[in-house]
């Protein structure tokens, strides 16, 4: 069975090139849009929002440093021996810290105008 098929169309090479153009800025825009604010640091998991006033950074500094006091606790009694002197070391440095971002948080609330 023979199948009569319409000759291709006549393709201008320099038509051609500006298609391929406009169809490549047509792809690129749906395909690899380009972000709207800068990128984070790729080596950088986390980070803290811009603009977070320094009270809000000690009272969250300051529970993180209970909650890993509680933690570190737990654990420093449940082992013995040189392993528990390590978790008890640990913990004093945590309770030393939280008592240095306590205090840097009462200076920031006595400086503030109520």
């Amino acid at each position: 069975m023979f199948k009569p098929t319409p000759n291709p169309p006549d393709t201008d090479p320099a038509n051609s090139k500006a298609f391929d153009k406009a169809a490549d800025r047509i792809l690129d825009h749906y395909l690899k849009p380009k972000p709207s604010k800068p990128e984070a640091d790729p080596g950088q998991l986390f980070t803290v929002a811009h603009g977070v006033d320094t009270e809000t950074l000690l009272a969250n500094l300051s529970e993180n440093l209970a909650s890993a006091n509680a933690m570190v606790n737990d654990l420093a009694f449940d082992l013995e021996g040189p392993r528990r002197h390590i978790a008890l070391g640990i913990l004093q440095l945590i309770e030393l810290s939280g008592l240095l971002a306590n205090r840097a948080l009462d200076n920031v609330e006595a400086r503030q105008p109520r």
